[in-house]
């Protein structure tokens, strides 16, 4: 399939790479002279994803020779610690095989600066460095900041770039600012966050990060309506009878009982992972995929929302308990470390929405996730109406369901198609059958990891898969009213560890008739 938002073409009209790895026939749009900044480069983001996505990219091509890569932290590092340290998680998760030749190229360009972020004599150093570095590497004064630490620094980080001015540009460069979820707890708060950056930067240089919108799977979603006649027909009203949007993770909170015990699980995943995928899936078609139009067209969506009447009856909040997974046996969260026995924090979620227009009035969209579910799946099911008439004997469809289309973001990504066929023999017996599409069987070349997708959109200026501040603000009037119904609403249902979640999640859907999807 070819990527829907960019061009197919290799820039010297070649299927070569230049660095000499297999040959990527995806759009080939590689990033000028620029430098990457990240914050917080000790962290697990950075080791697990950030740094193995630069040393893809440049493996595959997509980076100048000349890039520049600072890290800035705490630590008493040296440039030659820093890009050791680099070196390991590359080793260690990196995609693409590690060639010397590539890294070294990468190394050459490595710089760390240490310092917290009220160091001001750091800021000095960091300016002097990105200053040296566009004399030595030829960035042109092109740099990406990369907050990758806690919403609760942000503030402070903006406000030092713009203190030693290294978020003003040089003449004919750019300056852009790239921001790690969540974006704020609340509306309230997303509005202040927004003030802050764009005090710092322009709009069109702040670059949210939905690492979910990098995933190849959910490009595909465009792809899938409107490169092909065969669906978009079908994708209405009249012939769908609801949408399920799930994403489960069999994993507990881990050592994140910091970060997660407030936010839980609706903030954390269904404000935007969930709300994205749903305005991808219902949204009209753009007239191009230039940003604007593409934010305008999920922006639409988004507005159209509306939230049921009675939230107790159509929301579910839960907390899983203590019981045996995958044979071992696993705590409960209010007896993970550092959870407070009384928390009321949902490490599950559902809710019930409705779009309000023309094209999917009546259609309800069910939203879900949660953590010690029955096994890691993110998937999104269009459910089409039954058969209007069935000129069968009742015995010959008793497992005869629904039709529906299945998107699997992940894992094994690809899509499936289930409808009813006869069954081989005398008898005209009709059941589901399913129809499957799967990335790795279809394409030569493997997808590459979110994070590669979107830094080099950032280095590229593209803002295609970030969303804008309005999206992020309208997802939080969606949910602030289900957040504030349920602080003033009893507690979290409980819910043994893995399973799917608590009882009145399956009475929700059974009031409508319905049933959750068993991914």
């Amino acid at each position: 399939m070819t990527d829907a938002l960019h061009s197919t073409a290799p820039l010297d009209g070649s299927s070569a790479d230049p660095s000499g790895a297999t040959a990527d026939r995806r759009g080939r749009n590689v990033a000028g002279s620029s430098g990457l900044v990240i914050f917080g480069v000790t962290g697990d983001l950075a080791r697990k994803k950030l740094l193995p996505a630069v040393y893809d990219l440049a493996n595959r091509g997509l980076l100048p020779p000349d890039f520049a890569l600072v890290g800035f932290g705490r630590r008493d590092w040296k440039d030659a610690d820093f890009a050791q340290v680099a070196y390991e998680a590359v080793k260690s998760h990196a995609r693409t095989p590690l060639r010397d030749e590539v890294w070294q190229r990468l190394a050459d360009g490595c710089r760390f600066v240490q310092g917290d972020f009220d160091d001001d004599d750091a800021f000095v150093r960091l300016r002097e460095t990105v200053e040296e570095l566009g004399r030595k590497q030829g960035t042109g004064g092109d740099v990406a900041f990369y907050l990758s630490v806690p919403p609760r620094a942000f503030p402070q980080v903006l406000s030092q770039l713009k203190a030693y001015a290294l978020a003003d540009p040089p003449p004919g460069a750019w300056r852009r600012a790239v921001i790690e979820k969540p974006f704020g707890h609340d509306l309230d708060s997303a509005q202040d966050l927004g003030r802050i950056v764009h005090e710092v930067f322009p709009p069109g240089e702040v670059f949210r990060i939905d690492h979910y919108l990098g995933k190849e799977t959910v490009q595909n979603i465009l792809a899938l309506r409107f490169a092909n006649t065969m669906f978009e027909p079908l994708w209405n009203r009249s012939y769908v009878d609801h949408v399920q949007i799930t994403m489960a993770e069999d994993i507990g909170i881990g050592g994140r009982a910091g970060y997660y015990d407030g936010i839980g699980a609706a903030r954390d995943v269904i404000q935007n992972h969930l709300l994205q995928l749903l305005a991808l899936t219902a949204m009209e078609e753009p007239d191009s995929f230039h940003p604007d139009a593409l934010s305008a067209e999920k922006l639409k969506v988004l507005s159209a929302v509306t939230l049921p009447a009675d939230l107790g009856r159509h929301t579910v909040r839960g907390q899983y308990a203590h019981a045996w997974q995958r044979g071992q046996e696993v705590p409960g969260y209010l007896e993970e470390d550092g959870i407070d026995p009384a928390s009321r924090t949902d490490t599950y979620a559902a809710v019930k929405l409705e779009i309000n227009n023309r094209r999917w009035a009546g259609v309800p969209f069910y939203l879900r996730t949660g953590k010690r579910l029955g096994r890691r799946v993110t998937e999104i099911a269009v459910v089409f109406k039954p058969a209007p008439f069935l000129p069968f004997e009742s015995a010959a469809t008793s497992e005869l369901g629904q039709n529906a289309l299945v998107i699997r973001v992940q894992p094994d990504e690809g899509v499936t198609v289930r409808f009813g066929s006869k069954v081989p023999g005398n008898s005209l017996e009709v059941r589901d059958v399913a129809m499957d599409f799967d990335y790795r069987d279809s394409f030569t070349e493997a997808s590459p990891e979110a994070y590669e997708r979107l830094i080099l959109d950032v280095l590229l200026g593209d803002a295609n898969l970030f969303p804008r501040h309005q999206e992020v603000e309208q997802s939080w009037r969606i949910l602030d009213p289900v957040e504030r119904f349920w602080d003033s609403h009893g507690k979290p249902a409980q819910y043994p560890a893995g399973s799917w979640g608590p009882a009145e999640a399956d009475e929700m859907l059974a009031r409508d008739g319905r049933s959750w999807r068993r991914p």
